[in-house]
């Protein structure tokens, strides 16, 4: 490998135990709603209103484990990974079951 497209640059190889990868971002956060909806949890976990949501879905920008998803109604499970184009990624974790029948939701946000 020479160059990139017009740059010239220099390689040389290494070990892979001197390879640097950095801990991404991540922010743990809980949040109760009344449902696992993705649209309830993902507004949740990205801060931003369910409406919003909605139209985000319904635009396509939003994955479920890798695969575009279309319908704001469809339900998320522990360990699913939520992913929105140019916004992150949000991890759904534990979820338990409130005295009041609604869901604790444990989130972790990757930015």
């Amino acid at each position: 490998l020479k160059q990139v497209r017009s740059v010239p640059v220099k390689t040389q190889r290494i070990d892979l135990s001197e390879l640097k990868v950095r801990e991404p971002k991540k922010k743990e956060l809980t949040t109760v709603e009344a449902s696992l909806r993705l649209d309830a949890i993902a507004s949740a976990g990205f801060g931003m209103s369910r409406s919003k949501m909605v139209e985000l879905i319904d635009g396509g920008d939003v994955r479920v484990n890798w695969k575009e998803i279309t319908q704001a109604n469809s339900q998320v499970k522990t360990g699913d990974l939520i992913a929105i184009r140019g916004k992150g990624r949000l991890e759904v974790g534990d979820i338990a079951v409130t005295k009041k029948d609604r869901y604790r939701v444990q989130l972790t946000r990757y930015m």
